[in-house]
């Protein structure tokens, strides 16, 4: 499984985000890294596909499981809503979800 968390620098929920991600998949049992991706500019934001920081993806599949809408792309802070609240870090049911999904569709 690969899992990876892109950032830009001085992103507040960069390392809280990391945090939750491992705790997700120690509570899972997946032994696996978190690869960090730092975003430095527009232009990597632009390659990678970039909506946000953080953003989680498992298997290439962000864990919101959205397509960037037009315009969604580049460097800016990401929010995730729970219930009816907006945050910075995505839930420990919204990793936990994609986690589990994943797993379902590996070999």
């Amino acid at each position: 499984m690969t899992v990876e968390v892109l950032y830009f620098q001085g992103c507040p929920n960069h390392a809280p985000t990391v945090e939750r991600v491992r705790n997700v998949l120690a509570d899972e049992g997946i032994p696996t890294d978190v690869v960090e991706i730092e975003v430095p500019d527009a232009k990597a934001a632009q390659k990678l596909r970039f909506l946000g920081s953080p953003s989680v993806s498992i298997n290439g599949i962000d864990v919101e499981g959205r397509a960037p809408a037009p315009g969604a792309i580049g460097l800016s802070c990401r929010t995730y809503v729970h219930g009816s609240v907006r945050e910075g870090v995505p839930s420990v049911e919204l990793i936990r979800l994609a986690v589990r999904n994943a797993k379902e569709v590996s070999p």
